[in-house]
């Protein structure tokens, strides 16, 4: 069985969108089942692809694979000559940090400001928790891009599983129209000129879910 991946809606997706650029960066064939959420039968629908009822899930030969780590953590170890994390131990150890933080973390800004693809719009105030989360992130690729990215424009040098991790947040902050330090506007401006970014917000534009 070829892999399959099992998506939420692509506007409103983030961690469907974080699972698809990793499947592109890892180069392996695969293809996708879209799962129209926020519906009454979409529970049922999930759970009869992964046990967590949630997206995304990754279908393999061997069984579902869920959560975008982990599904992260299985392409590395299926094409390791992808390489999807970094190569020195060090930057590859921070990549799965800041993985982790946007995993578990920025809830305010997940509340506050939800991926909307379709959106253009910026909200008429940003509560005081969530510009420290976007504070927090900035700082981030800022560190990221002035230690590891070796004059390139992604995190680490070359896109990897930490720019599928913050793509989202890269629409978010366009979407929203939010204010930016020079250097994050510019790695928004990477993310959006990302072939595999464009492919999927493309087809969000067009998508009309079943």
């Amino acid at each position: 069985m070829a892999l399959q991946l099992v998506i939420g809606d692509r506007n409103y997706s983030s961690w469907s969108l974080r699972a698809a650029l990793v499947l592109e960066l890892s180069g392996q064939a695969f293809s996708d089942i879209p799962v129209a959420l926020y519906r009454p039968e979409s529970l049922a629908r999930l759970l009869s692809y992964s046990p967590t009822g949630k997206v995304p899930v990754l279908l393999t030969d061997e069984g579902p694979v869920w959560d975008s780590l982990a599904i992260a953590e299985y392409l590395a170890e299926v094409a390791p000559k992808a390489q999807l994390w970094p190569q020195e131990r060090y930057a590859r150890a921070l990549a799965r940090s800041i993985c982790a933080e946007m995993h578990s973390g920025f809830q305010a800004l997940r509340s506050h400001l939800p991926m909307d693809m379709a959106r253009d719009q910026a909200l008429a105030q940003l509560p005081e928790a969530v510009q420290e989360d976007i504070d927090r992130i900035c700082a981030i690729w800022a560190d990221c891009r002035g230690r590891f990215g070796h004059g390139g424009a992604y995190l680490f040098g070359q896109p990897g599983v930490a720019d599928a991790f913050y793509a989202p947040v890269a629409s978010r902050l366009r979407s929203y129209r939010v204010e930016l330090p020079p250097d994050a506007t510019a790695y928004v401006e990477t993310i959006h000129q990302w072939p595999a970014f464009q492919r999927w917000r493309e087809r969000a534009v067009q998508e009309v879910m079943k």
